[in-house]
């Protein structure tokens, strides 16, 4: 039932000899009589919000996901794969999907390669344990110990020590590298636990480790994607 309305509402209009005025005061004064009739039967509606382009929802994706790169192939059918190259996600698709079904795609196949990497990940424990086998087995000698070996952010660099206060940070990128590169990285540490400089007392101790070269080979084409990471693959159902 509608709620009962006055016969007479007195609607006090304001001073002034305006006709324009006097309407847009009564119009308003209907549109809140209005307003309170249908007030029940029509609830507050959320307020409609316009389309995003497609422009838009890319450059929303860009920004919250890590780097990748999307190569389409008129060969690939049916299947998608991804993968880490050189730090940088790589997913391949079928030439044929729309843009739309790109960016769809886009966050799962990351997903898939960020999962497993996790699955892969070595702890910073786990580099402590490391370090005491590769002190132990190369640099027998010494009784410098780390403090703290941890993971850390590092775009420039492999890995640092500070020799003074015998803390190690080996980069995230080394996480599912390959065991002889990270070993590599980390012996390289550790001796400058005990040698601040890159001298010839330094690389007499560096050529303890028995695979330097091809560490150092991985190290310089940083190929971690292809030669450790496999390709996640998913298959698209007929289109």
């Amino acid at each position: 039932m509608f709620p009962q309305i006055p016969n007479n509402p007195e609607i006090n209009i304001p001073a002034g000899d305006s006709n324009t005025e006097s309407n847009n005061f009564a119009g308003s004064v209907e549109n809140f009589i209005q307003g309170e009739i249908f007030a029940d039967i029509f609830p507050d509606m959320p307020e409609l919000k316009p389309k995003k382009s497609l422009k838009k929802e890319h450059e929303e994706l860009l920004s919250r996901l890590p780097e990748f790169r999307v190569i389409r192939s008129s060969r690939r059918k049916r299947t998608l794969h991804a993968y880490r190259q050189n730090g940088v996600i790589e997913i391949h698709i079928p030439d044929r999907l729309s843009r739309r079904q790109e960016f769809e795609v886009i966050p799962e196949m990351i997903d898939l390669v960020l999962k497993r990497e996790n699955r892969l990940r070595k702890s910073d424990d786990a580099l402590l344990d490391l370090s005491d086998l590769l002190l132990a087995e190369y640099l027998p000698e010494f009784n410098e110990r780390p403090i703290s070996v941890t993971w850390r952010v590092m775009r420039e660099r492999w890995g640092s020590c500070t020799t003074v206060d015998k803390t190690i940070r080996i980069s995230e990128r080394l996480n599912t590298a390959p065991d002889y590169a990270l070993r590599y990285v980390l012996f390289h540490e550790l001796i400058h636990l005990r040698i601040a400089g890159h001298g010839d007392d330094f690389h007499e101790l560096l050529a303890r480790y028995p695979e330097k070269d091809r560490a150092e080979a991985f190290l310089e084409g940083y190929e971690a994607g292809s030669a450790g990471s496999p390709e996640e693959i998913l298959e698209l159902p007929p289109i």
